[in-house]
């Protein structure tokens, strides 16, 4: 069983077009869907949640439809955190203890102390950084299986950040859990994530293993001359310089013994995007 399938899913409103998007995320793995502002990240957050209605596609969510689940299965932090202001993260964890019927004292007591979040201060009163963290908190702590985060590491320094990644990492352990999270900071997908899908302007370019994606692509400094020369296909993106040109290839299209270099994910979603205009 998978944690997400999402078969061409579709929505329009405005100039913009989700267009027939499929993902399959398996068990036990965290994805991570990059994308530029606009690119539909949220969009596809929300017709997952049912928060919006597509125009065609289906979503099936540990092999049961959107409606079929409890809040308790799915734990959600999305770009904004649905936090009543006036609540304390004391005072939070006594409100979601009457919603949840799977809600953890404990569990919700280390994360508020792993993550440095103060039990007293309103949540109105707190810096973006620790609404996030408390949303987080909240949604690691009533037994989810599935976690949904829409830039949840926005607002975070870099060393929460760490932090927040090797809570998913060991969310994961457990091979009945599995992670979304949709952020435009690419090193933080790439160090904790499984599968890589990029979205650009409502389109998926590209849906893989991250490891696969390394395997696979490669950056050849070369000049115009011999980029030319490569097979047609072989080159997803190119930058030129006065120094010559530097392009990332496909590694099996390319002459055996050619020294590549290895690509980061952050590097090859810029050369697709670019190579897309």
């Amino acid at each position: 069983m998978n944690a997400i399938e999402i078969r061409g899913l579709t929505k329009s409103y405005g100039g913009f077009r989700l267009d027939g998007l499929d993902l399959t995320l398996p068990m036990g793995c965290i994805m991570g869907l990059v994308g530029e502002n606009g690119a539909g990240k949220s969009t596809t957050v929300r017709l997952m949640l049912g928060m919006a209605k597509p125009d065609a596609g289906t979503v099936r969510l540990m092999g049961r439809g959107g409606r079929e689940l409890t809040r308790d299965e799915i734990g959600v932090v999305l770009d904004e955190v649905g936090i009543t202001g006036c609540l304390t993260a004391e005072e939070l964890g006594r409100v979601l203890r009457g919603i949840y019927k799977t809600w953890d004292d404990a569990a919700y007591a280390g994360y508020i102390d792993r993550l440095a979040i103060s039990r007293g201060k309103q949540f109105k009163d707190m810096s973006r950084g620790n609404k996030m963290k408390l949303g987080i908190a909240a949604a690691l702590s009533h037994g989810a299986k599935l976690l949904i985060l829409d830039e949840a590491t926005s607002g975070l320094d870099p060393v929460v950040r760490d932090e927040v990644i090797d809570i998913l990492c060991d969310f994961t352990r457990d091979e009945e859990h599995s992670v979304l999270m949709s952020s435009h900071i690419v090193s933080d997908l790439e160090k904790a994530c499984d599968y890589i899908a990029f979205l650009h302007e409502g389109r998926l370019l590209l849906c893989e293993e991250k490891d696969r994606l390394c395997e696979e692509y490669g950056i050849m400094h070369c000049t115009a001359e011999e980029l030319s020369a490569l097979a047609p296909g072989s080159v997803i993106g190119r930058r030129t310089s006065p120094y010559g040109v530097e392009a990332i290839v496909r590694r099996a299209a390319v002459p055996e013994g050619t020294a590549l270099s290895r690509v980061s994910i952050e590097e090859l979603f810029i050369f697709m995007v670019k190579g897309e205009r």
